[in-house]
């Protein structure tokens, strides 16, 4: 719950800064700390939403942050504090579960009808595929480091993410992905375009990566294999990597 507390005052400093309720029309967002004040809350109010805490009031947060700031007497004893963020919690919990359980619904529902569609592949993992454009290029292995480019979906067509919009496909290594990414990179050769159909439990399980990806989502990519590098151009682990490679550590981690 530290972690709660801690997003929430920060993501309602944010709030403040940017003038939220009646002020925000008057607020500039001009200068650098504006602008980093407005996108720490509003990031860290996404952040809030996609744990279920969306029931927050942000002009009671906001008194809070004054009290705090201005060195005022706190309004409501510790106890009083722990009680109300466990009440929080577990309405947050509560809500998380039924969207985590609705989402892996709709997953399951969604790959049955997908799979009797013509030229959809269903392999022994579940993951589903259909090629688009066919090539004769050699296969990666679990040890290569291959250049890709990649649009992820979810099954509603929402983009999350999309190395084509970028304009700059990206070097992975093939054993370094989630694992559909991992089954379906080794299933390509190079110039071949397919569709990727993924579970949930072959991305990223019951954990919401981001707030764009819910937690038990099934994930389409359109991916194309442009080529085979030596492995030794894989990244190096710990090294900045674009938020766009699904790393295989992500998924369904308790």
């Amino acid at each position: 719950m530290k972690q709660h507390r801690l997003a929430a005052a920060i993501a309602l400093v944010g709030l403040v800064l940017a003038g939220c309720d009646k002020q925000a029309s008057t607020v500039e967002l001009k200068t650098p700390a504006q602008k980093a004040s407005y996108g720490i809350g509003l990031n860290m109010g996404k952040s809030l939403a996609q744990e279920g805490m969306d029931d927050l009031d942000s002009k009671a947060v906001a008194l809070g942050i004054e009290d705090a700031v201005g060195k005022k007497d706190q309004k409501l004893k510790d106890e009083e504090l722990v009680e109300a963020f466990a009440a929080l919690q577990k309405r947050a919990e509560e809500r998380m579960a039924k969207m985590s359980e609705e989402s892996a619904a709709a997953g399951k529902k969604f790959l049955e009808e997908n799979g009797k569609k013509d030229g959809v592949v269903t392999t022994a993992s579940g993951l589903q595929y259909q090629i688009i454009k066919k090539a004769d290029g050699p296969q990666p292995k679990p040890t290569d480091v291959v250049t890709v480019h990649y649009e992820g979906k979810l099954t509603d067509g929402k983009v999350f993410d999309s190395s084509v919009e970028r304009g700059s496909p990206i070097d992975l290594p093939v054993g370094g992905v989630i694992p559909g990414w991992v089954e379906g990179l080794q299933l390509m050769h190079v110039g071949e375009k397919i569709k990727l159909f993924i579970p949930s439990d072959l991305a990223y399980g019951a954990q919401s990566p981001s707030p764009m990806i819910p937690a038990n989502s099934v994930l389409v990519f359109d991916l194309e294999l442009l080529g085979i590098k030596d492995p030794a151009a894989a990244p190096a682990p710990g090294a900045d990597e674009d938020d766009a490679a699904p790393a295989a550590s992500a998924p369904a981690k308790k």
